[in-house]
C-alpha cells in the first residue's frame, strides 16, 4: 500500500530524530560521556524505518550492535536510549548495556549485541518460539554484510529453512565489514544469493530508499505470514561514519562518501514532501528546528537523571 502523506511525514521525522540523535550521541562520546564503544547509523535510517514501520507491534525485532535507530524506530523511548548511552538508570537497559546492548521486553524489541552475528540465533529462536506458541508473530532479524561470514549466520538460515520459521533475514549491507570492504571479505559478493543456498527466496533492495524499503517489507511481511517460510533481504545501504565512533574511516576515499550523501535517504523523503505539497520549505525549518530542541530536550535527560545505585550491580546477574 502507498505510504499516506501523514504517516510519510511522521516517518521523515522519525528519520531525522535518529539522525540528529546519533549526531548528538557522537558528540557526546567525545566528552568521554559515553562509556563503551558507539556505533552510529548515520545514513542508514531508510532502512530501520522502511522495515520496521511495516511490522506489527507484536512482532520481533533482534538487531546487532549498531541499534540506536531500530530502537527508536521500533517505538522505543529516545531519552530511555540516551540514558542508557550514558550509564543512567533510565536507561532502556537500566544504564547496563550500554550502546550495543539496547532491549526493551515492552516492544518486543529483543537487543543489540556486541557480538558479531550473536543477534541471528537470537532473532532465529523468537520465530521458533512464535511457531511454536502458534502465533501471527514474525521476527525482522538485521545484521551487518561482516556477520554474513559467522557460522551463527549459515546454521540460522539452515535451521529456519528446514523448520519453515517465520523470519526475515535483513543484512544492511553498507559495504564496509568496520574497514574491510565487501570485494575483500567476501567471495560471492552479492549477498542476497548466498541465502538461496539454503532454498530461502531472496532479494536485494536500495537501502537508501525508504519507499522501495517500506515496499518490500510489506510485500515480504505478507509473504511470511501466509506460508510461514523465512526470507532474506539484502538492503544496499551505507554509513556516513566510521565503523565506530574512534574510526576516521580512512579506508574511504571522500568522493566515495559523497556520492552515497547525494543518494541521502533523508532528503529524499524531504523533496517528496515538498514536491506533493504536504509541507513547505517553512515547515521543512520549523521540523528542523523541534527535532533539534527534542533532541536537546533527550540529551539534558541523560545528562540529569541519576545513575544505577550500587545495590544495583548484583541485579539481573544470575536468572531466578
Amino acid at each position: 500500500m502507498p505510504i499516506s502523506s501523514k504517516e510519510l511525514l511522521a516517518l521523515y521525522r522519525e528519520m531525522l530524530l535518529i539522525r540528529r540523535f546519533e549526531d548528538r550521541a557522537g558528540y557526546a562520546y567525545t566528552q568521554d560521556k559515553v562509556g563503551g564503544y558507539l556505533h552510529l547509523y548515520i545514513g542508514q535510517e531508510a532502512v530501520g524505518c522502511g522495515f520496521i514501520s511495516a511490522l506489527r507491534p507484536d512482532d520481533y525485532v533482534a538487531t546487532a550492535y549498531r541499534d540506536h535507530g531500530h530502537f527508536i524506530a521500533k517505538g522505543g523511548d529516545p531519552k530511555a536510549a540516551m540514558a542508557e548511552l550514558y550509564g543512567k538508570a533510565a536507561g532502556c537497559s537500566g544504564g547496563k548495556g550500554g550502546s550495543m546492548h539496547f532491549y526493551s521486553a515492552a516492544i518486543n524489541f529483543l537487543g543489540g549485541t556486541g557480538i558479531v552475528g550473536a543477534g541471528i540465533g537470537i532473532g532465529t529462536g523468537a520465530a521458533f518460539a512464535a511457531k511454536y506458541r502458534g502465533t501471527e508473530q514474525l521476527c525482522l532479524c538485521s545484521f551487518g554484510d561482516g556477520a554474513v561470514n559467522t557460522g551463527m549466520f549459515h546454521e540460522c538460515l539452515n535451521m529456519a529453512a528446514l523448520w519453515e520459521l517465520p523470519i526475515v533475514f535483513l543484512c544492511e549491507n553498507n559495504l564496509y565489514a568496520m574497514g574491510t570492504s565487501v570485494e575483500r571479505s567476501h567471495a560471492v559478493t552479492n549477498i542476497a544469493a548466498r541465502a538461496m543456498a539454503y532454498n530461502m527466496e531472496s532479494e536485494q533492495v536500495d537501502g537508501m530508499d525508504l519507499f522501495a524499503c517500506r515496499a518490500a517489507a510489506e510485500r515480504i511481511y505478507a509473504e511470511v505470514r501466509k506460508d510461514k517460510k523465512p526470507r532474506f533481504v539484502e538492503a544496499i545501504t551505507y554509513r556516513y561514519k566510521g565503523h565506530g565512533a574512534a574510526d576516521p574511516g580512512h579506508y574511504r576515499t571522500r568522493e566515495e562518501v559523497e556520492e552515497w550523501r547525494n543518494r541521502d535517504p533523508i532528503g529524499m523523503v524531504e523533496r517528496r514532501l515538498l514536491e506533493q505539497g504536504t509541507i513547505t520549505e517553512k515547515q521543512v525549518k520549523k521540523i528542523h528546528d523541534e527535532i533539534h530542541h527534542e533532541v536537546e530536550e533527550i540529551v539534558a535527560f541523560a545528562e540529569t537523571t541519576p545513575p544505577p545505585p550500587p545495590d544495583a550491580l548484583l541485579e539481573h546477574v544470575y536468572a531466578p
